[in-house]
């Protein structure tokens, strides 16, 4: 399967309820998977959100980087192998690490959630983008370029595209890979913006 048909699986809006909540690989929290590209196990690109309820070690994931953004909570120290240290502080600090990293988790003040993208390095590139949201905002996809959007805070709706039912705090948007097309995103917020190229 080619790196770009991959990233066309269907354009979709995912509300957050539809999320799926599965422990860790290794049982120290919760994840609530956004999406998987493609559905399986093989997956290329993931989106999900970490429950980190305890100090903890996180999964290794080999060949994949990775960007973890705080979504909730006071916070959490990242405590990696070689010794760097990172903290991730509200509102929304991020760090981009490799896979690979043997890495702790140490909680500031309770439990946190944090965003996690996470992309296969040999097959796709990956920028994450934090912007608010005020009037409209464009995305155009490509054969080889898809997007993926989390709606932070606020409210939004594509306009002209009744397939897409308006997002609330919390859902996520794919837009898939495929023919040069444009999308309007309208409303006021918050977001991630996700760029993914084959």
């Amino acid at each position: 399967m080619s790196e770009s048909s991959v990233l066309g699986a269907a354009t979709c809006v995912i509300p957050s309820f539809e999320y799926r909540r599965e422990r860790w690989r290794n049982g120290l929290g919760w994840t609530r998977e956004i999406l998987r590209v493609p559905d399986n196990d093989d997956w290329q690109l993931r989106l999900s959100i970490a429950e980190i309820e305890q100090d903890a070690a996180f999964s290794a994931f080999p060949g994949v980087e990775r960007e973890l953004v705080l979504l909730r909570g006071e916070g959490v120290r990242l405590r990696f192998a070689d010794g760097r240290v990172h903290t991730l502080l509200p509102p929304h600090d991020r760090l981009r690490f490799a896979g690979e990293d043997a890495i702790t988790g140490e909680l500031i003040d309770g439990v946190t959630h944090d965003f996690n993208l996470m992309w296969k390095r040999d097959a796709l590139k990956a920028e994450l983008l934090h912007r608010p949201l005020v009037g409209s905002m464009f995305f155009f996809t490509e054969p080889g370029t898809a997007w993926a959007v989390h709606l932070l805070a606020g409210q939004a709706e594509f306009e002209g595209e009744p397939g897409l039912p308006p997002m609330a705090a919390g859902d996520t948007a794919w837009l898939a890979a495929g023919a040069r097309r444009r999308y309007a995103l309208s409303g006021g917020g918050e977001l991630l913006a996700i760029r993914v190229d084959a």
